[in-house]
């Protein structure tokens, strides 16, 4: 039996297509119902817009800058996320998974006074100890993920509240930990981060033609990639040049110039976990597994390897979300990794694109939900609303993407491609 592969996974071209055809096959596929992140993207640009009339402020410097750390914990969660659901699993842990390694790296900085690096790599230690007990228990005792990670989602909250003394608040004044969320780059760095990711990307599209080429398969036209790697330098360099205006009230005192530091750690995680998902054999087995658990399994898959697997790299990303969030906060406490924080995680990864059905999504939803949710949560709370309004439109929003996605699998289904 062949293994069913999601419908996201990279689809081979066809020999000498030209722009004009890729353009064609594009619309193709969004009427037989591959949306892909066009929802998201469009939502964006949307709620974006309607935010800026409303609230002139908005589209500030100082306010495009908090965008990206407030949308950091939730997009890196999310991106963890992602490998789970893309099994059809759901794990309802990681919000406090991530408190309680929050809380490993806050004790060993303060009260056992480890260095930095140290305690950085125990907090992630313990995300991944958390994810391959979690899979165990879902991979090998067959115990549903639901009833799994809820039990675990109950439990990390008694976790935390034992190792902050039932309600203590730990700080964290280890200035390289705090410069992840309050620090930014130099101006000049952020141009070349900037340069370095246009020349990666181009570079990376070049050389997958001539690998292809090589093998007479078919291959992106030039002009394709021309506009790809025009469009990225182009938003990019609109980014930087935003985030490099001086954002503070006293320069002479304080200044806040630059790309924050946690963007570039963002953009290589969602680089690496992209290479592996769209580029390596492991990918391609998660989406396989995610398509047709039986059928993968049939084709020689090690369909338990790859859940537990799963769950270790979505603990893991929980324990980054963690780290982050003690930045931030430069404090820990028992809400850290509570509240919204899981529910705007996993909405976050669904907005952006990836089904709940499992077999269709990529990183980069995340981070794209990320920013929908991020915008929502700013620009309502420039506006004054209250929490509860903020809470009722973004399930809304959560609601219209499961909607879509549904939709868009029953066209695509009723037209052939899935």
């Amino acid at each position: 039996m062949a293994v069913q592969t999601s419908t996201a996974a990279p689809m081979a071209a066809s020999p000498n297509r030209s722009l004009a055809q890729h353009v064609s096959g594009y619309f193709r596929r969004l009427a037989g119902g591959e949306l892909g992140a066009l929802p998201a993207v469009a939502g964006l640009l949307v709620l974006c817009l309607i935010f800026t009339a409303l609230r002139p402020v908005f589209p500030s410097a100082r306010n495009f800058a908090n965008l990206f750390t407030q949308g950091a914990q939730i997009s890196i969660i999310a991106m963890g996320l992602v490998f789970v659901l893309l099994l059809g699993e759901i794990d309802l842990s990681a919000g406090f998974a991530s408190g309680v390694c929050a809380a490993v790296l806050a004790e060993l900085l303060t009260n056992w006074h480890w260095p930095w690096y140290l305690a950085i790599l125990t907090a992630l230690v313990t995300g991944v100890v958390i994810g391959l007990v979690l899979g165990t228990l879902v991979a090998k005792v067959r115990i549903p993920s639901f009833v799994v990670t809820l039990a675990a989602f109950l439990a990390f909250q008694g976790v935390a509240l034992l190792m902050l003394k039932n309600g203590a608040n730990i700080s964290v004044s280890d200035p390289v930990v705090n410069a992840i969320e309050n620090k930014n780059l130099p101006v000049w760095l952020s141009w070349v981060l900037l340069v370095a990711v246009v020349v990666g990307y181009l570079a990376v599209q070049l050389l997958r033609v001539r690998s292809r080429a090589a093998r007479g398969l078919g291959t992106d036209p030039l002009s394709l990639i021309a506009i790809k790697t025009g469009g990225i330098a182009v938003l990019g360099g609109l980014a930087v040049y935003f985030l490099n205006i001086e954002r503070s009230f006293n320069p002479l005192r304080v200044s806040l110039r630059g790309v924050p530091i946690v963007v570039p750690l963002i953009l290589l995680l969602l680089v690496v976990w992209s290479f592996i998902l769209s580029r390596t054999g492991y990918g391609r087995h998660i989406y396989a597994v995610g398509g047709n658990r039986e059928a993968a399994r049939r084709a020689g898959i090690n369909v338990d390897r790859i859940r537990i697997s799963a769950f270790v790299i979505c603990s893991g990303m929980a324990a980054i979300g963690g780290i982050v969030a003690a930045s931030r906060a430069n404090s820990v406490d028992p809400n850290t990794g509570g509240s919204n924080i899981l529910l705007y995680a996993v909405g976050a990864a669904v907005i952006g694109g990836t089904s709940l059905f499992g077999g269709k999504g990529r990183v980069l939803d995340a981070v794209l939900g990320g920013a929908v949710v991020a915008v929502i949560d700013n620009g309502m709370g420039l506006m004054g609303y209250s929490a509860g309004t903020k809470y009722v439109v973004t399930g809304i929003v959560l609601l219209a993407a499961a909607g879509i996605d549904a939709l868009s699998r029953r066209r695509a289904a009723a037209s052939g491609l899935r």
